[in-house]
């Protein structure tokens, strides 16, 4: 099955399925993308298996296959570079192409090196997580982190092609899926109330990978960025949605300095909850829409604020929080909602508000 994203831009095809990965030579073919040698890089994390039979499907002399570790810590200007001198060294022209098999940093990385190398290659990305599946890998956001905060250099630049291959999935232990279920999750809060529910009576069959309900989940949840990213490809308002949760979430994994004590999916839960909170104290959310929320994420089991911060990182919370891509004045710009699948985007809130919102949230 395949889903098109249509930007200004470019159009390109999602193409779901089990095992599709391996039919990458017809795919290639099939969108135009001829390239004389192409780059493989490849998460190693990613099971040997799958790489190995992915690297005999694309058996050539001139093709390279480059496999890193790629983690938070990792997502710097240095990786891109490594990446850069291997497509220079290998003089790599602007028809050849880049292809990234893994998570959302790996997918984030490369993307972003595709992009800038002699102004754009081709690029082709096979998400391996089921958080980069329903969210980085489309969109065309690339990035990289720096000490002033999370993915504060990057570029748009739109995919040629994206591959969902549901068998990626099997190697993910139950946190990992959680991560990227909270991402689907936010999805259905921001859009889709009848998703939201679908997603509250089968959340576990989606952990627990039931073909046709893991299915369902990415795909709607692939339709809905589809939907923003159309309609507002730069982020210019309405994809701003999209961040719901996100501001509170980034300044979370920053202040922790990207420690895998609390990973990308993990934060964005707590900054779902968190801007949640804050959207009914603003008397947006009415109590019983927050309630829904509230029990919805206590069955994911997951830790509250409480587990990871104190009260004397609230300042470093909210310095990242200024910082962060989407503030355009001296205070921070969130995403609330008014009720589960309607969002309200651009509220301006200062700094000594959030501070004081945060300490009633922690308790020592």
């Amino acid at each position: 099955m395949r889903l098109f994203v249509k930007t200004r831009d470019k159009t390109y095809p999602i193409y779901f399925g089990t095992n599709n990965c391996f039919k990458i030579k017809k795919i290639l073919v099939q969108n135009n993308i001829n390239p004389k040698k192409l780059i493989v890089i490849y998460d190693k994390n990613v099971p040997k298996k799958i790489i190995s039979k992915f690297k005999n499907k694309l058996k050539d002399d001139k093709n390279i296959f480059l496999g890193l570790n790629f983690n938070e810590k990792v997502k710097n200007l240095n990786t891109v570079k490594k990446i850069l001198n291997v497509l220079g060294k290998n003089n790599f022209n602007r028809n050849d192409c880049l292809i990234s098999i893994g998570g959302g940093i790996a997918g984030d990385i490369c993307a972003f090196a595709a992009s800038i190398y002699k102004r754009g290659l081709k690029f082709v990305n096979i998400p391996s997580t089921l958080l980069s599946q329903v969210d980085s890998s489309i969109g065309g956001k690339t990035g990289v982190n720096t000490f002033l905060g999370k993915n504060m250099i990057g570029t748009f630049c739109q995919p040629n092609v994206v591959i969902v291959d549901i068998n990626f999935l099997k190697s993910l232990s139950k946190r990992e899926m959680i991560c990227g279920y909270a991402e689907i999750l936010k999805h259905s809060l921001i859009s889709d109330k009848k998703f939201f529910i679908f997603l509250k009576n089968n959340f576990k069959n989606i952990l627990n990978l039931r073909p046709n309900i893991i299915k369902k989940a990415i795909l709607n949840s692939c339709k809905i960025k589809k939907s923003f990213i159309e309609k507002d490809e730069r982020e210019n308002n309405l994809r701003k949605t999209l961040n719901f949760g996100h501001t509170f979430a980034h300044a979370f994994e920053s202040t922790l300095g990207y420690t895998n004590k609390l990973n990308h999916g993990e934060a964005v839960l707590l900054g779902i909850l968190t801007a949640s909170k804050f959207s009914n104290k603003e008397k947006l959310l009415p109590k019983n829409e927050l309630k829904l929320i509230e029990n919805h994420l206590k069955e994911l089991k997951f830790n509250n604020l409480n587990s990871y911060f104190k009260k004397y990182n609230i300042d470093k919370i909210c310095d990242f929080m200024i910082k962060d891509k989407k503030n355009n004045s001296k205070d921070i710009n969130l995403i609330l909602l008014k009720k589960i699948a309607r969002p309200t985007v651009n509220n301006r809130y200062s700094q000594n508000k959030i501070k004081k919102f945060l300490v009633s949230l922690i308790d020592m």
